[in-house]
């Protein structure tokens, strides 16, 4: 079996000519010049965020392209996902996201993905995709904790952890209160490595930016647990 490998981004860079998460990204791939596919159902295939992508990833050796799903050109769903080395997922709504997937059976091709040594990643909703539950604003201005995930990684994930005001207390107060299961954090411009189901690196491209641990005690006690992060500019 190839290595299963999910980078799970807390957010996307604040400066946004720094592209040192997505090239760590690029080195992870089973191919030297990787094809990567950007999916951006999340925001209901926004085009800014397609000009964004492909401006980025133009500077990068690779070969881009994009999957739709609102105007779908692809016929054959299984055959094109898995031609890919890297699934790059974007922002917006995780609930969205997750019922369009599962409409097009796009959940269980991305597994098969995993499973054969595509890298998956993306940051916010691109980070909570792949956990069994995950702190959203999908319902609205509030946020909330939502629980069905595609559950490649097991636990809650927890995105902009410092670049949003209430995600840090939320996400403690759900695992406190048993509403999400234990799990992992990450700040804007840093972002979890996984290797098959267990995290092997925090890396961050601004110093400062890391990953967590948050865990509920038998008491009802909310630990947070800072992750080492591997500053990638150094």
């Amino acid at each position: 079996m190839e290595q299963r490998r999910v980078v799970a981004m807390g957010g996307f860079p604040t400066e946004p000519d720094n592209r040192l998460i997505d090239g760590h990204v690029l080195s992870l791939a089973r191919s030297a010049s990787p094809r990567v596919c950007f999916v951006p159902t999340a925001s209901g295939d926004a085009e800014g965020h397609l000009v964004r992508f492909y401006r980025a990833f133009a500077a990068l050796d690779c070969r881009p392209t994009e999957l739709l799903l609102f105007n779908r050109t692809v016929r054959d769903l299984e055959s094109f996902v898995l031609a890919q080395d890297v699934i790059y997922v974007s922002g917006g709504s995780t609930a969205n996201l997750l019922a369009v997937w599962r409409a097009h059976g796009l959940d269980r091709i991305l597994r098969r993905a995993w499973e054969e040594g595509v890298v998956l990643c993306g940051a916010s909703a691109g980070m909570n995709c792949w956990f069994e539950a995950s702190v959203t604003d999908s319902f609205g201005a509030e946020l909330a904790p939502l629980r069905d995930g595609l559950g490649l990684l097991p636990g809650s994930a927890c995105p902009h952890y410092d670049g949003e005001e209430q995600r840090r207390p939320g996400f403690r107060r759900w695992v406190g209160a048993g509403d999400l299961p234990d799990g992992w954090a990450a700040d804007d411009d840093a972002a979890l490595v996984f290797a098959g189901r267990e995290l092997v690196e925090v890396v961050a491209s601004r110093v400062g930016a890391g990953g967590y641990r948050v865990e509920r005690g038998a008491d009802g006690e909310v630990s947070e647990r800072p992750l080492p992060a591997r500053y990638l500019g150094a």
